[in-house]
């Protein structure tokens, strides 16, 4: 796999990630987040450990006590800007909130030029046209925005950068399946003791019915199992900067779904001049990142010669 292969594998994963706002339509607002999570976490580290127990098994034995350490910290890392969206976006509407969540493209660059990681030029461009798709898309909401909820989504970028940048260091170190199942599996865990505490009852307070247990079952393989181990993959092929600026198209996805699917579905979203723009800086700055215009270039100028 090519760094082009993966960019392309991370869009795919972003597409899938951006249906989550579909998934969670169907199951009720009396089920908390929390519960959401163990759930479909536990039930993705159960395919993945019956799928791959071998595979598993032999990475744990080489890997030891530091793969089991790098699951457990990525999975910390994921349920912290989790927590701290999940408390920011109730801040925001839908739209303002989806492209906060993009400020990551921005805080990452400089995250690794603290840790003395160069960062290519194309990609400081491309998250620089992403910052800008951001910045507009608040022109029509200034007045709007909270300041708490907006600290609260910043200090989970910065986690989930940190994130991206742990998950990337491990995804070239270890095989990817075994990762993606212990995070499954610690998600799950740390999940459900979170939800225990919130609603001691736990599976009793859910009021199950078959939509409820297809969506879960839904989000376990598609977003837990699939999109994630993919993720992680593409990885091993790519650089975190360029992988987070790949995952603001999920923004755009989103973007779709809220002007397209039907009001019983999704909440609808009806853009204005602002997000259109921002949305479309968002896009070409992804275009930027993926499209190798060095290579075009050097190609086009091969054939002349020829």
């Amino acid at each position: 796999m090519n760094q082009l292969q993966a960019n392309l594998c991370l869009i795919c994963v972003t597409l899938l990630w951006s249906t989550e706002v579909i998934i969670f339509a169907c199951i009720p607002n009396s089920v908390v987040p929390f519960a959401t999570t163990a759930i479909t976490s536990l039930i993705g580290a159960a395919l993945l450990f019956l799928c791959f127990f071998k595979r598993i098994k032999a990475a744990l034995k080489s890997g030891g006590r530091k793969l089991l350490l790098t699951g457990l910290l990525l999975s910390v890392l994921n349920c912290g800007y989790n927590v701290m969206y999940q408390y920011g976006l109730k801040e925001f509407d839908v739209s303002t909130g989806a492209f906060t969540i993009s400020m990551t493209v921005v805080i990452l660059p400089v995250i690794l030029m603290m840790k003395k990681q160069s960062v290519d030029k194309k990609t400081w461009i491309s998250a620089v046209l992403v910052l800008i798709g951001i910045l507009v898309s608040y022109l029509g909401k200034i007045g709007r925005i909270s300041v708490w909820g907006l600290l609260m989504m910043i200090g989970g970028c910065i986690i989930r950068a940190y994130y991206i940048i742990r998950l990337n260091e491990a995804a070239r170190d270890f095989d990817p399946v075994p990762i993606s199942a212990l995070i499954a599996l610690f998600v799950g865990i740390i999940s459900f003791v979170i939800w225990a505490v919130i609603q001691p009852g736990t599976f009793a307070t859910i009021e199950w019915n078959t939509q409820i247990i297809a969506s879960l079952f839904i989000h376990a393989y598609f977003i837990v199992v699939f999109a994630q181990t993919v993720n992680i993959f593409a990885q091993r092929n790519t650089t975190p900067a360029a992988a987070t600026i790949i995952y603001s198209m999920e923004i755009i996805f989103s973007l779709i779904w809220g002007m397209t699917m039907p009001a019983s579905i999704v909440t609808p979203i009806t853009p204005d001049v602002f997000m259109l723009i921002g949305a479309a800086f968002i896009v070409i700055g992804n275009v930027a990142e993926i499209v190798d215009v060095r290579r075009l270039t050097s190609r086009r100028k091969a054939v002349r010669r020829s």
